[in-house]
């Protein structure tokens, strides 16, 4: 009974210390990361300037003046 018990530990040990070994399709969760992150920052911009919310309001006018003190603008 106690051999068995070690060969399956042993077994089991071998397989989660290949998984986590394993990175493969690492690369690829960090750049489906990234995508959402770019999409949600992308949702946010175009509701700041679609709509008259107030936090759209807000964004869009630190946007506004974010971009008037790069260009030297008014």
């Amino acid at each position: 009974m106690m051999k068995k018990l070690n060969e399956m530990y042993v077994k089991t040990a071998m397989k989660v210390e290949g998984m986590i070994k394993n990175e493969r399709g690492s690369q690829t969760l960090e750049w489906i990361g990234i995508a959402a992150v770019v999409v949600i920052v992308v949702g946010v911009i175009s509701q700041a300037f679609s709509g008259d919310t107030s936090i759209g309001t807000t964004v869009k006018d630190k946007l506004k003046g974010m971009i008037e003190q790069i260009g030297g603008g008014n």
